[in-house]
Order: C-alpha cells, then structure tokens, then sequence
C-alpha cells in the first residue's frame, strides 16, 4: 500500500490559532509511523499539472491560487480560507498526491492508497476556493482517472461537513458517484437528500448528536447499496474524521471503530467490482487525539 504526502503539506498555514492547522498532519504522520505501519510504501507526493487541475477547476480559481499567494504573511481568500508561501506548493502536492495514487492503482503498482495532506479540498467548488480548500484534491484525482481511461468513478465522502466542492463539480457527470454522509445543519449548508445530480448524487444527512448506530444504518441502507449498485471501477475516499465525537468543529458522535467498519464495507465492494483499487485522501479532523485514533483505524483497515 502506498502512502502520499510532502513536507509543504507541513508548513501550508491558514494562520494563528486556525483549526486547519500543520498539527493535524503532523499528528496523522505520528500515527502512521507504528511498527503496524511499517509496510507502507512511503511515496514523495508530485505536483498536480495545470492540466489536470483544469480538469475541474475554472481557469480563473487556477489563477487565483497561483497569484495569491502571499511572499509573508497571510492572505484571506474568505473569512476561512487563507494562504501563506508554503500554501501553493501544498495545494499543488496535495492535488498531486491524489493523482500519483490513482495513477498507482491503474498502472497496478499498489491497490490501495492513503494521501496525508493538506489543505483538504472537498470544499473547494469549480470557481471557488472555500471551507479551507484551494483545490479539490479528491475531484482532480477522479477527473484525472476518468481520463486514463476509467469509466465509474465512486467518491465516498464521511467528513461531517458535506462536500459541497465535489457534488458541485460533479452534478451533471453520471461517470462519478458522489456518496457523502454528513451532519445536517452544518457548514456549508448543502447536501440534502433531494440534491441528486444526474441521479449520481447521494446525500444522507444526520442530525447533530447522531451516533453511531444511526450512521451505520444509513451507510447500510443507502451509501453502500449505492455504491455497490454503481460497480465502481475504482473507489475513492474523501477521508474526514471530524465527525468523531472529540471533534470541536461538529457534533456527531462516531469512533475509531467507525471508520474501521465503513472503510472495510468500502473495500468489499471495491474488491468485487473495482480490483480491489481504493485510494483515500485526507479532509478534515480537527481533534489530534482523534485524528491519530481515525487515521490509524483507516489504514489498517485499507492494508487489510
């Protein structure tokens, strides 16, 4: 199994007291440097090409990144979403990392993949960065195997905060499944059960203080039969562990063992219909404590 990741994923800022911040990876890093996890292939994420960022984004959100930029300092795309000099380089290798890994899956140098990088980017839409997200790591990387010859891509999203980006890029490309629970009402406001595209969106929303019985149950009776009802050729995952119940952020109440349990289900399905090829990209998890819990829990469950 192949982990992606690179040292400006580190240094990317938002600023000063900004929950996105280089501690998250640092802590996912952490948890993945056990004995346990001492089989996975290490891999130095590339940079995404402006052709395969173009893929999803408007030429102008492409400009924006590449411009704003600041020499120091910070500069404010949004009242969330900032960049300093190190930001550009991570977003690049982020989007990257994605790509490079299903890349890995098709060419069958690895059948599974764990990308550790920041900024995340479901939030990201095709003209606007937002919700701490420059590009959209996970819907370059499906874009990108579409081109390579892929013909159904599923995206699971289990981040707490839908991902308005993804569903927004994707709405009308019945080639890509968007499969997303989430914590209704929260940020950004989308995501609800009639939001369905091209009939290739599907939204599950869980209201605050759900547990996790309650998102179990609605990836049994609705995400994973949607998935597997897709037979996906390659499955991806946007990875957010932050609807864990120690998040400050969001208020659901899942575990470790959650995420566990819902990648294994993904997995499955991706043996039966995609060889086995899953590649996974990290969101969101803004409680350390849980990030090291989630993200070790994840990949073991992905090398299995």
């Amino acid at each position: 199994m192949h982990l992606y990741t690179h040292s400006s994923c580190l240094r990317h800022s938002a600023g000063p007291g900004h929950p996105e911040s280089p501690a998250r990876l640092q802590a996912v890093l952490e948890a993945l440097d056990q004995d346990r996890f001492a089989m996975l292939d290490r891999i130095e994420a590339t940079r995404a090409s402006y052709e395969q960022l173009a893929r999803v984004h408007s030429p102008e959100l492409i400009a924006l990144v590449h411009t704003a930029a600041p020499t120091q300092g910070y500069a404010q795309l949004d009242a969330d979403t900032a960049m300093s000099p190190d930001s550009l380089e991570a977003a690049l290798r982020a989007a990257g990392a994605v790509c490079a890994a299903v890349d890995a899956l098709i060419d069958g140098s690895a059948t599974r993949a764990f990308c550790a990088v920041r900024p995340p980017g479901h939030h990201a839409t095709h003209a606007t960065p937002m919700g701490f997200c420059l590009f959209n790591n996970i819907a370059v990387g499906a874009a990108h195997a579409l081109a390579r010859g892929i013909e159904r891509v599923a995206i699971v999203d289990f981040d707490v905060h839908h991902g308005n980006g993804t569903q927004d890029i994707f709405w009308r490309d019945p080639r890509v499944l968007y499969a997303s629970t989430h914590q209704s009402p929260l940020y950004p406001g989308t995501g609800a059960e009639d939001e369905t595209g091209a009939g290739n969106i599907v939204n599950a929303p869980l209201p605050p203080a759900s547990s996790s019985f309650a998102f179990r149950e609605i990836c049994r009776d609705l995400i994973l039969p949607a998935v597997a009802r897709f037979r996906p050729q390659l499955v991806l995952i946007s990875a957010g562990f932050d609807a864990h119940y120690l998040d400050p952020l969001a208020n659901l109440n899942l575990g470790a063992p959650d995420y566990d349990w819902i990648t294994r289900e993904l997995v499955d399905i991706a043996r039966k219909h995609a060889h086995g090829r899953v590649a996974s990209s990290l969101e969101g998890g803004y409680s350390l404590t849980a990030l090291r819990q989630s993200v070790a829990a994840h990949v073991a469950a992905l090398m299995d």
